[in-house]
């Protein structure tokens, strides 16, 4: 709030003055003020009238923006942070459908170098497990409602895959005991699901991926329980808009770096975080592979190929980027405990721009 000395232009440059000062500027085209004038034997008085500097357009427009904003923006509601609740044995997968190499092994995999570039097969291929991982996501999103647990999601999730003959590619990758990440309020990504009941006002993030074929198709969004705070509310709409933005500049050629530009230059304008610890990357035979694809301002050289497919999946934060990570390596939280929000979709680099390979 600017200080009473300030002067009475103030108001027409986005700073708070007094409310009872402001209010008259606004309503009133002149002041009239009367001063008294005395000496050699003469007493009158001599009238002065100010008038109001008139707001443009736009700055009236955002007068009136924020102040619907501030009669209609609920307050964050005060959240029991997360912890650990019990986590449910790993689900079974039949004998015939085929699994990723490195469900074998307990060791996380290394981020394959090679970009992944398809030819007509691969892109079909593509598309189809893209389509089914889809599929699955929307479906999941219809089970989010006060009191059911993240382990229920799983274990729908988990069935739908196996039925339509795929593999949950989550499941077993580097020990991750389930077959979805469910990452709810401040947990920023891979969240595993447990007997936590969500909550009316909860958020939640489901993270979806499946193996079919020998094709990895991975998705996600971010999803309203119940009643949900107007500011929460927003950051998830901005994330979302930040990964349209990104998917916006891709094509054959593009440079890498200005999906990190226009998402950070977009969440940004809200005074939102871009979380830079996790990131993109290339998809389809191997689950993670090049090009990492970071999601906020940098200066990584690198660019798409016609053929190539890989993810977008920002992270915003209404508070720190920083994090802190449970002791089951996986679970990833905003250090402050803020809410946080992330949505991806898989993409195929063509010639004048990208397809968004799931998309139901």
């Amino acid at each position: 709030m600017a200080s009473l000395a300030a002067s009475i232009s103030s108001c027409f440059h986005g700073e708070n003055l007094l409310s009872s000062s402001c209010s008259s500027l606004f309503s009133r085209t002149s002041l009239n003020f009367s001063q008294s004038i005395s000496g050699s034997g003469f007493t009158g008085r001599k009238q002065f009238v100010v008038f109001a500097k008139r707001l443009s357009g736009l700055e009236e427009s955002m007068r009136i923006r924020r102040e619907r904003e501030q009669k209609t923006t609920t307050p964050i509601k005060r959240r029991i942070p997360l912890r650990r609740l019990k986590v449910s044995p790993r689900l079974p997968v039949p004998d015939n459908i085929p699994k990723p190499p490195y469900v074998s092994s307990k060791l996380l995999p290394e981020i394959a170098s090679e970009f992944q570039i398809h030819d007509e097969e691969g892109i079909a291929c593509m598309r189809a497990a893209c389509g089914l991982a889809a599929r699955v996501l929307e479906y999941a999103g219809t089970l989010v409602r006060p009191s059911v647990t993240t382990n229920e999601i799983d274990k729908a999730v988990h069935q739908m895959i196996i039925d339509a003959g795929a593999y949950p590619s989550p499941l077993g990758y580097g020990g991750f005991p389930k077959s979805v990440c469910t990452s709810v309020n401040e947990c920023m990504c891979h969240g595993i699901p447990d007997s936590r009941q969500l909550q009316d006002g909860d958020i939640i993030n489901i993270d979806v991926t499946v193996y079919l074929n020998g094709y990895h198709g991975d998705t996600s969004k971010t999803f309203f329980c119940g009643n949900v705070d107007d500011a929460t509310k927003r950051l998830v709409k901005v994330t979302e808009e930040c990964l349209e933005r990104g998917i916006a500049v891709c094509k054959d050629g593009a440079l890498f770096r200005k999906i990190g530009k226009r998402i950070s230059e977009h969440a940004e304008k809200f005074g939102y975080g871009v979380v830079d610890r996790f990131v993109g990357h290339g998809v389809g035979t191997v689950f993670h592979s090049e090009p990492l694809i970071f999601h906020h301002r940098n200066e990584k050289p690198g660019s798409m190929v016609e053929g190539q497919t890989f993810t977008i999946e920002p992270i915003l934060t209404l508070g720190t980027t920083e994090c802190i990570t449970w002791e089951d390596n996986w679970t990833t939280l905003t250090k402050d405990g803020s809410p946080a929000a992330q949505f991806e979709h898989t993409i195929l680099i063509t010639r004048t721009g990208a397809e968004i390979l799931t998309k139901c």
